[in-house]
């Protein structure tokens, strides 16, 4: 299995980076994890939709760099499908099983994802209605990776 996770923009808190770390350690037992950090863009206080729009367009041409033609894309979005940790398990799982097994999984910046973006995905996927600052989503996407794994694997993990 192979699972990319881009992200726009880098994680600056060293107790972000050693989270994130500390789940990309524990997940190599499962699957190769590739992390790629694209540059994100500045925006300017009062920027304009069309301005907003330009950056969004901007970042989106660095992630869709890495988004393997034959790759399952799933962007992380507010309005995305929700699973439990179980269910999300079972659908990575069935993803798999049926073939598809180059994962791709999109954090955006702090404006979003371009509509370019959401257009190649295969899907949207959400954790919650909330609102996280993408570094923190990225811990919690990687740690709820490793969940699905240890689920998958009938290995115990905490409820």
């Amino acid at each position: 299995m192979n699972i990319t996770l881009v992200a726009v923009g880098r994680i600056k808190e060293r107790y972000f980076r050693e989270a994130a770390a500390e789940y990309q350690k524990r997940l190599s037992r499962y699957c190769r994890l590739d992390i790629v950090e694209v540059a994100d863009e500045k925006t300017p206080d009062g920027a304009s939709e069309a301005e907003e729009d330009r950056i969004k367009q901007r970042e989106a041409e660095r992630i869709l760099k890495h988004v393997r033609e034959d790759a399952y894309c799933i962007a992380l979005v507010i309005d995305g499908e929700k699973y439990d940790s179980v269910a999300l398990s079972k659908h990575l799982d069935g993803l798999w099983l049926s073939g598809k097994s180059n994962l791709v999984l999109v954090i955006g910046g702090s404006l979003g994802l371009h509509e370019t973006v959401l257009r190649r995905t295969d899907e949207r996927l959400s954790f919650s209605d909330l609102t996280f600052p993408h570094q923190l989503m990225r811990v919690i996407l990687l740690e709820q990776l490793y969940r699905c794994f240890r689920i998958r694997n009938h290995e115990p993990y905490h409820k």
